[in-house]
């Protein structure tokens, strides 16, 4: 019997509150408030942030990224990576990813062709890659 998109949506629907109930959602949770309420780490991811757009900005007019710029880039990305809080954010974010990408390849399982299995059929590649994420979505 076929299932109508509002069945899929229900069942998607409880599949997000069983996901939000996972110890590695509330772990990236965590990490983000923790993040979040450390003025310096928080400071200087926006920093760093800001820095990457103008440099993109910059990039995109023709303009050349200049060895200070570069040097300025560098030593915030030190400093972030060398931040305890900024790492455990990190871990928290790939554990949080693998979770996704596993539930996304098991959804996709039953979906594929069995020859498409191994010439990246449904998933995007035959690695069964996570669909092109990025970073991590921002949880409340």
């Amino acid at each position: 019997m076929p299932v109508d998109t509002q069945q899929l949506l229900d069942e998607a629907e409880k599949l997000g509150k069983l996901v939000a109930q996972h110890p590695a959602i509330e772990k990236y949770k965590q990490a983000q408030r923790s993040i979040a309420e450390d003025p310096d780490a928080s400071r200087s991811l926006a920093e760093f942030d800001r820095q990457l757009e103008t440099l993109a900005r910059q990039e995109q007019a023709g303009m050349p990224v200049t060895d200070a710029q570069r040097q300025t880039l560098e030593s915030l990305q030190q400093r972030i990576a060398s931040n305890i809080k900024v790492k455990a954010l990190n871990m928290a974010q790939v554990e949080f990813m693998d979770l996704l990408r596993k539930i996304t390849q098991t959804i996709h399982r039953p979906l594929a062709d069995p020859a498409a299995q191994y010439a990246g059929g449904v998933g995007g590649s035959a690695r069964g890659g996570n669909g092109g994420a990025g970073a991590g979505p921002k949880l409340a």
